[in-house]
């Protein structure tokens, strides 16, 4: 007799693992299938959390080296980068370990294999000695995340071409890098290895960075990114990459017909990501893929076969983390019977780079396509108590307000704890706020959080400190 569930998740990513819990809590029996061996997914194993760990080394080590503009007399640094990586790997470990200790707690049932459909509530999971048991489940919530895309006809080698994940474990510190796609992650990963001493360049098909971010946001960016050293090619195609020894070559072609030749040690090829879809056997039971072979779903995250959902980055919207999370959670209390939510308009979007970058809600550009009359409130960090002080006045706050109403529409942050400062204009938006709500809500001094009063002092044209 094969084991019954009344609730199977295939994948155990953010969006997964974190759905299988809130289902076992809401009393549902539940199991979670994973492929990888370890839980969270890309982003814990090879995505946001290691990422995010060498984003903060290789900005330490990069003070480090500057400490003596401050007054700070060291010796001098070395960069060890086998620890550094061992530094990441543990950092992994430990987080890993822990979402196995939140599935026991929460009575999950985990199994490590490849999760497929047998039938429509039928599932087989085969193990890494490739035996398979097949487990019953009433309903399936398939949450198998995505992978890395390439360019067409090149494929990841790790070694010279490679992909996000390569760019976490490289061995050795390259002498030149390029980078094919000015995205967060392409950003990310380069300026890692930029602090770390390669020379970086990024190539990009579009005239600006970071496509769907505010522009006035992605040129200031770009503008702080070339000042620590990062070349920029922009409205460049690449039209070959070819391998010789240890050497890429990265051939290109401006949009201006010129082309021109990178030599490179390395290739980091971020130009998106595709979702895990494959080998799932949705063919099988009939699931409809839309043509970039996302799963279908209606507004409860159902499929066309009645029993089985989908969530995270193999449905339509960004392929981020913490809207995986929240799909679990919605699908989840679904199921139960409650009712799930999630706000598609205020999911934040982070950039961990040095200054961060932070986003929520619209852009002037959506506004203006939306012919939704909008006013614009800005406030500088270099004119921030707390930026000054540390030496951290680099970005600005900005907050897009209806012209009518005040209600906050969006905003972007480009400067220090951009990251965090992000969910405060969250929160507001979440509750309808105006831009005077805002500004009459009293911030802590000196704090960086202070130029966002002001940025909403400055809808209404009666800023402060600027």
């Amino acid at each position: 007799m094969s084991k019954k569930f009344q609730a199977v998740v295939i994948g155990g990513g953010p969006g997964g693992y974190v759905c299988a819990i809130r289902l076992s809590q809401l009393g549902i029996k539940t199991a979670c299938i994973e492929s990888r061996g370890t839980l969270g997914g890309t982003c814990l194993n090879v995505g946001c959390i290691p990422s995010k760990s060498l984003l903060n080394l290789s900005e330490n080590y990069f003070r480090a080296k500057h400490f003596s503009n401050l007054g700070i007399e060291i010796g001098s640094i070395k960069l060890n980068l086998k620890k550094m990586m061992k530094n990441k790997a543990e950092s992994v470990n430990i987080l890993t370990k822990g979402i196995e200790f939140l599935f026991k707690k929460n009575k999950v049932t985990y199994y490590k294999g490849i999760g497929s459909f047998k039938s429509h509530n039928q599932i087989s999971i085969i193990d890494d000695k490739n035996k398979e048991i097949v487990i019953e489940t009433d309903k399936t919530i398939i949450s198998t995340g995505s992978e890395p895309a390439s360019l067409p006809g090149i494929k990841f080698d790790e070694k010279l071409i490679i992909s996000s994940t390569g760019a976490l474990s490289l061995d050795a510190v390259p002498k030149k890098m390029v980078v094919v796609g000015g995205g967060y992650i392409g950003l990310e990963m380069g300026s890692v290895w930029s602090r770390l001493g390669t020379e970086v360049h990024v190539i990009e098909f579009l005239d600006h960075i970071v496509p769907g971010m505010d522009k006035e946001i992605s040129k200031e960016f770009m503008k702080i990114l070339q000042k620590q050293g990062i070349k920029f090619h922009l409205e460049t195609k690449v039209d070959s990459i070819k391998k010789k020894n240890d050497i890429a070559t990265v051939s290109t072609k401006s949009k201006s017909g010129k082309q021109i030749n990178f030599d490179c040690n390395v290739v980091l090829i971020s130009v998106g990501r595709k979702p895990n879809t494959k080998n799932l056997n949705l063919e099988k039971i009939g699931v409809i893929l839309d043509d970039k072979k996302r799963i279908k779903v209606n507004n409860n995250f159902q499929t066309n076969v009645d029993n089985v959902y989908a969530i995270g980055d193999v449905i339509k919207g960004p392929m981020l983390a913490h809207k995986a999370e929240e799909e679990g959670i919605a699908i989840a209390e679904l199921i139960a019977g409650q009712s799930g939510h999630v706000n598609y308009d205020i999911i934040p979007g982070v950039i961990y780079t040095f200054p961060e970058v932070a986003s929520a809600g619209k852009t002037e550009e959506q506004l203006k396509e939306h012919n939704i009359k909008y006013k614009i409130g800005k406030f500088p960090f270099m004119a921030n108590s707390r930026a000054k002080a540390i030496n951290e006045s680099q970005g600005f706050v900005k907050i897009l307000a209806d012209d009518r109403t005040d209600k906050v529409l969006g905003a972007h942050i480009i400067g220090p704890n951009a990251g965090e400062m992000i969910a405060e204009i969250a929160i507001a938006m979440e509750f309808g706020a105006s831009a005077e709500d805002i500004a009459r809500t009293c911030h802590a001094h000196p704090t960086f959080s202070e130029a966002i009063k002001e940025a909403a002092l400055s809808v209404d044209k009666r800023p402060i400190h600027s």
